[in-house]
């Protein structure tokens, strides 16, 4: 059981999806500063990185987890420098350079007001959806893959025995498209339509059974995804389509959590048309969507506090759906004489 929980901790750390951080530190003349301490600090869970300086006053962080950062750099007969709230996306690469001003350590100079900061150290074409877009933004069914057709080179595909409907991505087939959950691949999903294939408007390998990739992960355990659809680097090429980077939210040192439950009833409806001029009435729909969040610090009352060390995230969403389908069939059958 301990070999166990090991290999899980450490499962999360080798394949978590990551972000990257790199710049260079030069003193009032402008030329490199080597040696220079390099700390970023993630801000949800005071999670501590640190590097130094190279001879060319070149310094990186090629893995931090996606969150808000305070990245500070210290040298002997400099001030130290901080630039808060530094937003490390997935997938994502910023650029931080330094300019040191001389004088004691223990004085600081911190950026506060400064232009967003631009990833112009990758190539690729790419668009991030936050979590704050996410929930701002109506989502039919609660789910995200309505999104994914707001980034560019992606047309929906149309659904058939041969070629199931999913989405396109600069010409690519509708397969080809790879997706990932914290750096773990989600192209292990079998399709819940009843044709065995993925049903239309894009739906996803593991999809649910309304088409939505809810069963991916639920929109309240989002935290940001983004979509590569072109010159991608080649850490993400084992598929030529699109490239779908998921991230889910993690615990931090606040509790937060949220219940919710969307319905959809009949009441609420109109009887379809057909249905109608037959006077049959409105059929049964009760379909709920209901789950919640909950994360934060593990604590064990006097036994463990787990603040700035351990936190715990957890996901549920269940769905229920009841829908019964009018027929109206016009066929000629024996009468009761000819079946004498």
């Amino acid at each position: 059981m301990a070999k166990s929980l090991i290999y899980l901790l450490m499962a999360g750390v080798c394949f978590g999806q990551s972000g990257s951080v790199s710049g260079l530190v030069t003193d009032p003349s402008g030329a490199p500063v080597e040696g220079v301490a390099v700390r970023a600090v993630r801000i949800e869970t005071q999670a501590v990185a640190r590097t130094v300086t190279n001879a060319s006053g070149l310094y990186a962080f090629p893995a931090l987890t996606p969150g808000r950062y305070v990245l500070s750099v210290e040298k002997e007969g400099f001030r130290t420098a901080e630039r808060r709230e530094l937003v490390v996306t997935v997938a994502g690469r910023l650029s931080e350079n330094f300019a040191l001003v001389i004088g004691e350590r223990t004085d600081s100079l911190t950026v506060e007001d400064r232009a967003p900061v631009i990833e112009r150290l990758s190539p690729a074409v790419q668009t991030l959806f936050d979590r704050e877009m996410v929930q701002n933004l109506p989502l039919n069914g609660r789910s995200f893959q309505s999104l994914i057709e707001l980034a560019p080179g992606v047309v929906l595909t149309p659904t058939s025995f041969a070629s199931p409907g999913q989405f396109s991505v600069n010409g690519q087939r509708a397969n080809a498209n790879y997706f990932m959950i914290d750096g773990v691949s989600a192209n292990v999903g079998v399709s819940a339509s009843a044709t065995a294939f993925p049903q239309s408007s894009g739906s996803l390998p593991g999809q649910t059974m309304m088409g939505g990739t809810n069963g991916l992960v639920s929109i309240d355990a989002l935290q940001e995804f983004r979509v590569l659809t072109s010159s991608f680097a080649p850490e993400f090429g084992r598929m030529p389509g699109g490239q779908v980077l998921i991230q889910t939210r993690s615990g931090s040192n606040r509790y937060t959590g949220s219940l919710y439950n969307y319905f959809r009833n009949e009441k609420l409806d109109a009887n379809d048309w057909l249905a109608n001029s037959e006077g049959v009435e409105r059929r049964a729909l009760r379909q709920n969507l209901f789950g919640g969040v909950l994360g934060g610090p593990v604590w064990a009352p006097g036994l463990y506090q787990g603040r700035d060390r351990t936190f715990f995230f957890v996901s549920y969403e269940g769905q229920r759906l009841t829908q019964p389908q009018a027929a109206l069939v016009n066929a000629l059958v024996p009468s009761t004489a000819a079946r004498q």
